[in-house]
């Protein structure tokens, strides 16, 4: 189907620069499965939550994939991207165009990458002179948070930036993007949640540069995802299950946790163990297995996070969800508010 199909407009300063405080003071808007929509507060999910059901969160942790550096007198800016197996790193570089195999880029003393190959778009694989954890180490010292371009902040990003944008029950090191529905919860929220009777999964989905990357065809049958590692456990799995065939419902945080488990799920619903990539694309049209609800953040125009929201929903019904969160001043994107969405079979 057409891109286009799935463009609106959004006035440029609802784009949230800053999340409000505390987190669960956040807006959310709740998209019912026959068309209503209510205003609400993120504090007041338990409201919409009942004993019995997975709440399933994507504990991926985000690490500073920025980074500033020098290829002699010149300026480089690198975004880590993926790490692959024999230690190189893959990442988005400009500029690029100097950048050939052989090059050295200079990040500060002793820490440095040397260009092992090129790519297309700017992307290059870099071998950098240590890895494992003194390499984290490293990033977490000189590297800054990838923020999504659209926060325009003019002195970069700030240092507060590796608090907000983190989830509470950010565990995992490994996106170069935080799974932004989860910025919502507090460590309180999640305690009453658990104490009516909720059960909290815990996935594992790392969000790769994909999230920020505009489709570039006119029809998204052209389009390809960029694959991201996840996994499910054996454990999580088969909580999961357990919670469904006892009727409860599963609620996903982020689009990041709708697609591991779709990726995971048998064609009956039943999720099974997982550990690999997902390069799975949901646009209308496609089945939902398992997701009963989700809970997400308001996307781009054109982006495949709109698409999926869509799949979920109806493209006409989240268009004229999207359409009121603009009329009410709702907070966009990254640091913005949230919404509810009941599945529309």
């Amino acid at each position: 189907m057409r891109v286009d199909q799935f463009d609106f407009d959004l006035p440029d300063h609802l784009i949230a620069d800053h999340p409000v405080e505390p987190r669960d003071a956040a807006r959310m808007l709740v998209v019912r499965d026959d068309g209503r929509l209510e205003d609400s507060v993120f504090r007041d999910l338990t409201d919409y939550l009942t004993p019995g059901d997975v709440l399933v969160v994507n504990d991926t942790r985000v690490f500073p994939a920025r980074l500033a550096g020098k290829k002699g007198d010149g300026k480089v800016e690198v975004t880590l991207t993926r790490a692959h197996a024999d230690g190189t790193w893959q990442a988005l570089a400009r500029p690029a165009r100097k950048l050939t195999p052989g090059v050295s880029i200079d990040f500060a003393d002793g820490f440095a990458a040397e260009v092992m190959a090129k790519g297309e778009g700017g992307e290059v694989t870099l071998a950098f002179v240590t890895g494992g954890d003194d390499l984290m180490t490293l990033l977490d010292r000189h590297g800054i948070m990838p923020l999504p371009p659209y926060i325009d902040r003019k002195a970069g990003p700030e240092a507060q930036d590796r608090h907000d944008y983190q989830t509470v029950y950010a565990e995992r090191t490994g996106a170069v993007a935080a799974p932004t529905a989860g910025l919502h919860f507090t460590d309180a929220l999640l305690a009453r949640i658990e104490a009516m009777g909720v059960r909290v999964a815990r996935v594992t989905l790392h969000v790769g540069i994909g999230t920020f990357m505009p489709i570039k065809t006119e029809d998204t049958d052209d389009h390809v995802m960029h694959a991201e590692w996840g996994e499910i456990s054996p454990a999580v799995a088969a909580s999961i299950n357990e919670a469904r065939g006892q009727g409860g419902r599963v609620f996903a945080v982020g689009t990041t946790s709708v697609r591991l488990l779709e990726s995971a799920a048998e064609d009956d619903g039943t999720i099974k163990a997982f550990i690999g990539d997902t390069d799975l694309f949901l646009v209308p049209g496609s089945r939902f297995k398992v997701v009963d609800r989700m809970i997400t953040n308001f996307h781009l125009p054109r982006s495949t996070l709109f698409m999926l929201v869509s799949a979920f929903c109806g493209t006409a019904r989240m268009k004229a969800a999207y359409a009121h969160a603009v009329e009410a001043g709702y907070r966009f994107y990254s640091y913005g508010d949230a919404c509810l969405l009941e599945r529309a079979d």
